[in-house]
């Protein structure tokens, strides 16, 4: 399956190659762009297909992502799963629910993201949850590019596990190599 899925990611060009500032502020050769791939839904529909049928019997009755890559993938597991989707969004150093989404305390959460390096929009998503009184039941991935096994304290699933090699900007090989750094995504 793995290399099914990396075929997914290979076709839509997502994989790029250079000296990239990461949105956790790492530095790597590698930049996984997801919106590449989100931008065809049939393989959207396909990967979240992949983390709705692992969470199935977990009675979720909300999907909740971290903006923006979030949005698309909880809307589209919550759909296949038949349950409510919302997503949580940048507020200063945490996440929130905003538009009026809640949760209701004890309500059974899946929460998905797109490209895992070091957690920290999951984390953030899970503390909102959190302060509603959710329950989360598990998290669920596209791309799992972290080095070392993250422990969420919660069933995890990643579509693909690609470790991808990081590196703290003062340490970063390749700004030591003057290859000029590049910025993908929303970043400023």
């Amino acid at each position: 399956m793995n290399d099914e899925i990396m075929e997914i990611f290979k076709a839509a060009g997502a994989i790029k190659e250079g000296h990239f500032r990461l949105a956790s502020g790492l530095h790597s050769p590698v930049y996984w762009e997801k919106f590449r791939v989100l931008q065809y839904p049939h393989y959207t529909e396909k990967l979240c297909r992949l983390i709705a049928q692992h969470f199935k019997n977990q009675k979720i009755e909300v999907v909740a992502g971290p903006t923006t890559g979030g949005i698309i993938l909880a809307f589209e597991t919550a759909r296949q799963l038949g349950v409510r989707s919302i997503f949580a969004e940048k507020e200063g150093e945490k996440r929130v629910f905003r538009r009026d989404f809640d949760i209701i305390a004890g309500e059974h959460v899946l929460i998905v993201d797109d490209i895992l390096t070091t957690g920290s929009s999951i984390r953030e998503t899970m503390s909102a949850v959190d302060r509603f009184g959710g329950i989360i039941v598990g998290i669920g991935v596209l791309v799992d590019r972290s080095q070392q096994e993250i422990d969420f304290g919660v069933p995890f699933f990643s579509c693909l596990h690609a470790p991808t090699i990081t590196y703290p900007s003062e340490e970063c090989p390749l700004c030591i190599a003057h290859i000029p750094l590049v910025r993908l995504g929303g970043q400023s």
